[in-house]
């Protein structure tokens, strides 16, 4: 089993996810915003936390913990939760709280099988102190179903937007 390579600039964010340690390339991350109110229509699902209002745009918003299966049921976020938006801004990932900006050298890196979560999300393991920190692979956090279903739900969500009168 090969490891995959290294986020390109080494620097990852450090994210709480229901209390599990997980790390994104920093070059995955466009900006990271306080928990704002989220539009959730009423068939969004479970790990779909809602839409953010970003200039008119419906950005979905996928709760991590929901998503990796690391809480049962849909509580409401704690007041220091994060959103993290994708650098497309096409998504977000809603985290109990993004806990820092780490450097990581190669050799902290530690093989994971691929066959041991769900498409493969978890990439692979970060050597932090005795602790390992979950490396998430954001292209395969949702299958590709799953990123058709949300799309379509941003269109949706988009367009009950657009057919409000301006602020």
């Amino acid at each position: 089993m090969s490891l995959p390579s290294p986020a390109a600039d080494g620097t990852y964010l450090l994210l709480d996810v229901a209390g599990t340690p997980c790390a994104l390339p920093r070059a995955a991350a466009g900006e990271i915003l306080p928990l704002p109110d989220l539009f959730r229509p009423p068939a969004c699902g479970a790990w779909l936390a809602g839409f953010l209002n970003l200039g008119g745009e419906a950005v979905p918003v996928v709760d991590l913990a929901q998503l990796l299966g690391l809480r049962g049921e849909t509580p409401e976020p704690a007041l220091h939760a994060h959103v993290v938006l994708g650098c497309g801004r096409d998504v977000a990932y809603l985290v109990d709280r993004v806990t820092d900006l780490v450097a990581v050298a190669a050799d902290a890196f530690r093989p994971v099988d691929p066959a041991r979560s769900l498409n493969g999300c978890v990439a692979a393991a970060i050597a932090r102190g005795e602790r390992l920190v979950h490396v998430l692979d954001p292209a395969r956090l949702l299958s590709a179903e799953e990123r058709m279903r949300v799309a379509a739900a941003a269109r949706a969500a988009a367009a009950r937007l657009a057919a409000l009168p301006a602020a």
